[in-house]
């Protein structure tokens, strides 16, 4: 084995990794095929190129993307820093000057003499994984030929691509006035059966359900349909278009082709009694467990181009989640990734090659800083493996260390997460006030992070 470690890609992951690396002491081989190769969304000739918002959202330390960075900032990363020195006035927001900010960090990378930066496209990575450790940094558009060699070092049929994704919310969030537990036809009433006989039998079998539900009116939901269909949308780019459209369907464009259309589909509420009424109800939206530990739950079927801000104010009318925290709205585009759930470990390695790590959004992680954050830890775990020193795994109770236990534990509908307190292990006591309760769990993963690196 060689005694430098390969990063592949050199966007935001990819960069960290090799400064990470390199200020170890340990060469690196950067491969960048820019500017000889670009993908369909890249166009500047310098790393750490921003493609779409300039914006590392926000900076507050109740917040989950700003906790992250300070987390960041405390284990020296270089691309925070250089965020912090490119910054333009944003309110509680971290933005950059995306021109300076690509600039800076090339600039870094060329003068350090640790890093040897070589622009040519890897199609295959057999070669480089048998010379020296590698982290794969290729991001959501990976080249094809790269896919094909990733994919079968994997052994998965073809990396997914992230078509679409419904939006989640806290399950504290939900309003359980309104919604109930269950699964369809079990929860519902039988023909002729007590009503309260009913109530007693779904109130026994309440924990076993995997489904909350939130049963509509016909007004309610004619007021949400109207609000959907006339609701602002994002433009997606050509390239995505064609990479989505083929096999999934927006929920906004299923709902256009006519008034009934969701309530035969996604929102049927067929198999269900509403507790409130002992009827069936005109529609109804499910949502299912998307963590572990069952504090955040996905909207079924509810795949969206909306504009972020819409996707808050539409679907805040469903009754139950007028008051819902959404720690991840939907979104659709074009995200090649690989199964991490089930491939790599808490430190970003490969469970079955000792050399191999994945860093940055084609493991899962959804983000600029949580990009970031993977390809700082997956560096330093590259550095440990080839030094022969242990293994560099951070608290869950931090949000760094939260994202690598989501993406590395087994979950059969795994999907990208970007930073949110929904992942991070629950306080003992329930607090009822946002701020308080994200001020003791940002202040919880700080004291937990000190305790780590010191």
């Amino acid at each position: 084995m060689k005694d430098y470690i390969n990063v592949i890609g050199g966007g935001l992951a990819g960069t960290e990794a090799a400064y990470q690396i390199a200020k170890r002491g340990i060469k690196v081989n950067l491969y960048e095929m820019k500017p000889k190769k670009f993908s369909p969304a890249h166009s500047n000739k310098n790393l750490a190129e921003i493609v779409c918002s300039n914006s590392f959202k926000s900076n507050l330390h109740t917040n989950a993307c700003g906790l992250l960075k300070e987390e960041l900032r405390a284990m020296d990363s270089l691309l925070i820093k250089i965020a912090d020195e490119t910054s333009v006035p944003a309110g509680q927001a971290l933005a950059v000057d995306r021109e300076i900010f690509a600039k800076k960090v090339t600039e870094q990378l060329q003068c350090n003499p640790n890093i040897k930066i070589i622009n040519e496209e890897i199609v295959d990575l057999n070669k480089l994984i048998e010379e020296a450790i590698t982290i794969v940094a290729t991001g959501p558009l990976t080249s094809d030929d790269l896919a094909k060699s990733i994919s079968n070092i994997t052994k998965q049929d073809k990396l997914y691509f992230y078509d679409a994704a419904a939006p989640i919310v806290t399950k504290d969030s939900i309003n359980f006035d309104v919604a109930f537990w269950g699964d369809r036809y079990e929860q519902e009433r039988e023909k002729n059966e007590d009503i309260e006989a009913w109530k007693e039998r779904i109130s026994q079998t309440q924990d076993k359900q995997n489904y909350i539900n939130l049963p509509m009116n016909k007004e309610e939901y004619e007021n949400f349909y109207n609000n959907l269909i006339n609701a602002e949308v994002v433009e997606l780019h050509n390239f995505e278009k064609r990479e989505i459209f083929e096999g999934c369907m927006p929920i906004e464009i299923m709902a256009k082709r006519g008034e009934d259309t969701l309530r035969f589909g996604p929102l049927k509420p067929v198999g269900f009694t509403d507790p409130r009424t002992g009827k069936r109800p005109y529609a109804l939206v499910q949502l299912r467990q998307d963590d572990t530990e069952g504090n955040i739950f996905n909207l079924v079927g509810f795949q969206t181009n909306l504009k972020f801000g819409e996707q808050k104010r539409v679907f805040s009318m469903i009754p139950g989640l007028e008051n819902a925290e959404f720690v991840k709205y939907g979104v659709m585009h074009r995200n090649t990734f690989i199964d991490s759930s089930h491939l790599l470990t808490n430190t970003y390695k490969m469970r079955n090659i000792p050399n191999l790590y994945f860093a940055g959004q084609i493991t899962g992680v959804e983000g600029y800083v949580e990009s970031i954050s993977s390809g700082l830890i997956a560096a330093i775990n590259a550095v440990n493996e080839l030094l022969g020193k242990d293994e560099f795994v951070l608290p869950v109770e931090t949000m760094s260390g939260a994202l690598a236990n989501y993406i590395s534990t087994p979950n059969d509908k795994f999907q990208p997460m970007n930073a949110n307190f929904g992942i991070v292990p629950p306080l003992e006591k329930r607090i009822k006030d946002k701020k308080q309760k994200y001020t003791i769990l940002a202040d919880r993963a700080m004291e937990k992070l000190k305790e780590t690196l010191d």
